[in-house]
């Protein structure tokens, strides 16, 4: 293993970072890009040391400010690879606003793309040669120029890039996955990204002891660029990057990175780790050590502790650890990290009274009552500080009380993009009777023994006589009320109700499970099993299940059910039924 690099000055922008690693560690890796050309693919691994990704920004950069003003925008539409994080920080390096996306394409993400690509006006587009044709037919209509990364020579003069980029200006525009609204971009700063790195770096005890980042997650999503991006730039680890699709493609490829790194540090939405414990074979699980595992990222909302203890099950033989598995919190607005529970600690595990939480309370229940919410505990703020809000009050609540998550640092975003009334809402919020300047997360939670817990979103709350209802608490029953409804591919929502009705009606589309063929299920019985299971465990009457085929439930950019996109769908007839 790489012995640690050389400490880093504290520096406040990515490219400040970039050249001192090219300067005290030239030859070590940088960047490894783990290819899958074939399905049964091994992996082919393409690296770029500091030295040749300082090159290649610098060339790369210098080209782009040929092409654009200080502060234009620049669309990053290339596919996963070292491509990708030499445009980026090239963007950078070159003063200008990245905005990380991906290429034409992408299945179901059509309309956003264009739809973002409407709302940045970008000034240049970043491409490589392989997805140019496409890239040139989507940018056609708007005549904004496209730069293939691949083939620019590296004989490219670029060392009139001396100047550091100011730290308080936008480095580049996230877009929220508009998992319950349109997306929006979030202004990210160079201070915000480098704040961010190093306090996800402290969470996860890289800063203790060198890691190596794995990862698939891609890099238009939050946490794949600060985890496999910023983080390694900052602390100069080398980072493995493979494409998200050769994950879905063979989970095992994924766990062999791992165990092929000493220290890995790596993410995973709660699908990918119930994807890998029932994917991955007996003969494939024979060749895995992953023992050297340092930590392991789960941020979904929620993180499911039956999850974590059937991955852990699954691969103990293995030698990973009981404690890698850390569910963290966090969202585009704050960068992304907000809080983590640190690796090497047991989760923390609660049981919460379903009527009680539904109530706005967090009570502890009996850990084997079968009518309980079972809720992991996300750790202790990041570096950051968070309080639990009421959001109409705006007065601060004491623990094991539910309100909205709030949170103040120096991660959180400028604001949205071209937006001033919906930035000055949602990024100046002041508590009553304390100091302005939190960012209202629209997350709801609360914290119990030290730890916050996130229980759900404040716009997909279900509200039935008075009573809330937590849409992924009806989802999580409906998904084990019968073998067929595939697993964290369904979305329960609520829709109005009839005149004189209290509140909504409830409704969920769910896709049946890929290995179980339509014509095999008795589709009677099943609807008959997911009522009945709703009715029993939460008091409520479904309006409407609809079963759908695999891929019909539609999906954020970054993977998650997006419910909002799935009602709209709804109320405008889309869904036909799967029979």
């Amino acid at each position: 293993m790489d012995s640690r690099p050389p400490l880093a000055p504290a520096y406040r922008t990515l490219p400040e970072y970039l050249r001192h690693w090219a300067e005290t560690a030239p030859d070590r890796r940088a960047f490894t890009f783990v290819d899958h050309p074939a399905p049964n693919s091994r992996g082919v691994h393409r690296t770029l040391t500091w030295r040749s990704l300082d090159g290649r920004v610098r060339v790369l950069a210098a080209r782009l400010a040929e092409q654009a003003e200080p502060g234009a925008r620049v669309a990053l539409l290339c596919p996963q690879g070292t491509e990708y994080v030499t445009g980026f920080l090239a963007a950078l390096a070159a003063g200008l606003v990245a905005v990380p996306l991906y290429p034409p394409g992408l299945p179901g993400h059509g309309d956003r793309l264009t739809g973002v690509l409407a709302d940045a006006r970008p000034a240049v587009v970043v491409t490589t040669s392989r997805a140019m044709a496409e890239v040139a037919d989507l940018c056609a209509g708007a005549r904004v120029p496209a730069v293939a990364v691949d083939r620019i020579p590296d004989t490219a003069t670029g060392d009139r890039l001396s100047a550091a980029p100011d730290p308080g200006a936008t480095a580049y525009l996230q877009y929220t996955s508009g998992s319950t609204r349109a997306p929006a971009g979030v202004e990210i700063t160079h201070a915000n990204v480098v704040a961010n790195a190093r306090q996800a770096l402290t969470a996860y005890g890289a800063d203790a002891a060198p890691v190596t980042c794995v990862g698939w997650l891609p890099l238009y999503h939050d946490m794949g660029l600060v985890l496999s991006v910023a983080a390694p730039v900052v602390q100069g680890r080398p980072s493995v990057l493979m494409d998200p699709t050769a994950f879905l493609h063979e989970p095992a490829r994924w766990l062999r990175l791992l165990a092929a790194h000493p220290r890995a540090l790596s993410a995973a939405p709660n699908f990918a780790y119930d994807y890998c414990v029932s994917a991955v074979s007996d003969a494939q699980k024979a060749e895995l050590r992953l023992d050297g595992v340092a930590a392991l990222i789960n941020g979904s909302e929620p993180v499911r502790p039956g999850t974590v203890d059937r991955f852990h099950a699954a691969f103990a033989a293995q030698g990973l650890a009981s404690d890698v598995h850390c569910p963290s919190y966090g969202l585009a607005e704050a960068t992304v990290f907000v809080s983590a529970a640190r690796p090497g600690e047991p989760l923390r595990r609660f049981a919460l009274d379903r009527d009680a939480l539904a109530a706005g309370k967090a009570l502890p229940a009996r850990p084997d009552d079968a009518d309980a919410v079972q809720l992991a505990g996300c750790g202790t703020p990041a570096g950051q500080q968070v309080r639990v809000v009421d959001p109409v009050s705006r007065a601060s609540l004491s623990e094991g009380e539910v309100g909205e998550i709030w949170v103040r640092g120096p991660n959180v975003g400028r604001g949205y993009w071209n937006n001033a009334a919906q930035s000055r809402r949602v990024f100046g919020a002041r508590p009553a009777g304390a100091p302005g300047g939190w960012l209202r997360t629209g997350d709801l939670g609360t914290v119990l023994d030290g730890q916050l817990i996130v229980t759900g979103r404040l716009k997909d709350l279900i509200v039935v006589d008075g009573r809330n209802h937590y849409p992924q608490d009806v989802e999580a029953t409906v998904q084990d009320a019968h073998p067929a409804v595939r697993r964290d591919r369904l979305a329960a929502f609520g829709v109005p109700g009839d005149a004189g009705d209290a509140g909504e009606r409830v409704v969920v589309v769910a896709e049946h499970a890929r290995a179980t063929p339509l014509a095999a299920i008795d589709v009677p019985g099943l609807l008959r099993a997911v009522r009945a299971a709703v009715s029993a465990r939460h008091g409520l009457r479904l309006a409407d299940v609809v079963l759908v085929a695999p891929g019909a439930v539609p999906r954020t950019s970054s993977g998650k059910v997006s419910r909002s996109l799935a009602r709209a769908r709804y109320l405008d007839g889309a869904f036909g039924t799967a029979r």
